[in-house]
């Protein structure tokens, strides 16, 4: 019986193998990441490359994720052990609350590593509805509307003259700022013009979007609002 069983089952996952071969799915994981634990490390990208389309193509999605986040990753771990900073005993964040003390490599590279980390988790496959309860309200009272908010942090992507990031924060007295940061500085930065607690950021390199807008960053920032992952948004509300 546990033959016919194991041969039973063989012959179902085959079969399943062959549909999703003929389909163009794959029944392996795209994204093969170990987890560390160590936030100074590159964790696993939550979701397929594909699963983002359309609005974020996954040729997009792949080579953002190995290549440009993986080497900030690794030039990171460089600039730490050169630096003398401890990755077992120091959080990322109290390093870029410290920035100032460091050196442009590890201001670039540590920048670098914490934004694609924040943005990944900023997005979730499917189509995203407008947040709600504590979040929303926090909007409405701070921009008006949603509508509101979605014009002024499209415009801060927009208009950010370069590379750069759009961001949501709160701010140290509780209210909700939207701005921009260059490069790889975010508003955690003892350096950055723009300080708070990120709630929501936005990749505007051009490698975030090239391959599919090609110089039309506002579309690529408008589509960009169909995959927003209100509930994570929500959870870095204090």
């Amino acid at each position: 019986m546990k033959k016919a069983y194991n041969r039973r089952v063989f012959l179902k996952d085959s079969s399943k193998a062959a549909l999703a071969a003929g389909i163009g799915i794959s029944l392996i994981p795209s994204v093969v990441v170990a987890a560390t634990g160590n936030e100074f490390e590159q964790q696993p990208l939550p979701y397929g490359y594909a699963a983002l389309e359309p609005y974020i193509d996954a040729m997009t999605m792949e080579i953002h994720f190995t290549k440009h986040a993986a080497a900030y990753a690794k030039n990171l771990a460089d600039a730490c052990a050169a630096e003398k900073v401890n990755m077992q005993t120091t959080s990322v964040e109290t390093l870029m609350k410290n920035i100032s003390k460091y050196s442009i490599k590890m201001r670039n590279n540590g920048g670098g590593h914490f934004n694609h980390e924040f943005f990944w988790k900023c997005m979730k496959p499917g189509t995203a509805n407008q947040p709600s309860g504590i979040l929303l309200t926090s909007i409405n009272q701070s921009f008006g509307s949603f509508e509101s908010f979605k014009n002024a942090f499209a415009d801060a992507g927009k208009s950010r003259f370069g590379s750069g990031w759009a961001w949501l924060v709160q701010t140290a007295d509780g209210n909700l700022k939207i701005g921009s940061t260059p490069n790889q500085d975010n508003p955690l930065m003892d350096i950055s013009e723009l300080k708070g607690t990120p709630l929501l950021g936005l990749d505007v390199w051009e490698h975030a979007y090239y391959l599919k807008y090609q110089n039309k960053r506002p579309d690529y920032i408008n589509n960009w609002f169909n995959i927003v992952n209100w509930d994570f948004v929500a959870g870095q509300l204090k």
